[in-house]
């Protein structure tokens, strides 16, 4: 992405709500050299921050219920949380949590678009989010996929200022034309079997090295390693406990 660090309407942070945070951080830590964070606070209910360094990159969480499928989830930034949710609410979206406050970390909230994909939106207080985007081991691209393009073109520049461009086969979302994510519409089979959602791919300086890792580690495969011509190599997997991310090497 052209995005390196948060800015208001970009990707900010990214998180896995897993039932097994401890078999993640393994998984995890072999395919990016994470390191992780637990917050001992009890109330903090055991969310977990992974490292590059000393930098933040994402974090992982227990489910919150027990009928939760596991699943990665995109932040945004915002500068007014409360105000972006009722924005999410008049261009048809649904609020799902919040607007709530995170010790004096940043409040956020839990959003839908209207096709049902998940995404939150953090306004930072003393956390600013990710401290690295696009280096190996971090955030690199995000891409919505959606059985509703032109609804998700309505509805995110509407809430979020986002900027459009398109190439031959390929819709871009970006900040003030600085690009960091895409737009893919899902097929009826896929929509069967996934439903919308968000999907994080990050940087690794090899996909077909890093995609075989993963697979060897207990990862399935989604899509196999591909060059988008003029564009990056890509992958997407299923982590071992059924999460969906990408692999992106520019």
């Amino acid at each position: 992405m052209k995005l390196t660090e948060p800015v208001p309407g970009g990707p900010c942070w990214v998180e896995l709500s897993t039932p097994d945070v401890r078999a993640a951080q393994a998984f995890y830590a072999g395919l990016f050299g994470w390191r992780s964070e637990t917050d001992p606070r009890p109330e903090a209910g055991g969310y977990t921050t992974a490292r590059l360094g000393e930098d933040a990159v994402a974090a992982f969480s227990p489910l919150y219920r027990p009928e939760q499928q596991p699943s990665w989830t995109v932040s945004f930034a915002t500068e007014d949380a409360d105000a972006a949710a009722e924005a999410v609410r008049s261009a048809g979206g649904t609020v799902l949590m919040g607007p709530m406050d995170v010790f004096d970390e940043g409040r956020f909230t839990v959003a839908a678009d209207p096709s049902g994909a998940v995404f939150s939106l953090w306004q930072a207080r003393a956390f600013p989010g990710a401290g690295r985007f696009n280096d190996p081991g971090s955030l690199g691209w995000v891409e919505l996929r959606t059985p509703d393009p032109q609804g998700a073109l309505d509805f995110y520049p509407a809430v979020l200022g986002w900027t459009v461009s398109s190439s031959e086969h390929f819709t871009h979302w970006g900040v003030d034309g600085a690009d960091f994510g895409g737009l893919k519409e899902q097929d009826d089979d896929e929509r069967a079997d996934v439903p919308p959602h968000w999907l994080p791919y990050f940087t690794v300086t090899d996909t077909e090295t890093t995609a075989a890792r993963a697979l060897t580690a207990g990862g399935e495969p989604l899509s196999p390693p591909m060059h988008i011509p003029g564009g990056p190599w890509v992958a997407t997997l299923l982590d071992p406990l059924g999460a969906r991310f990408g692999l992106h090497t520019p």
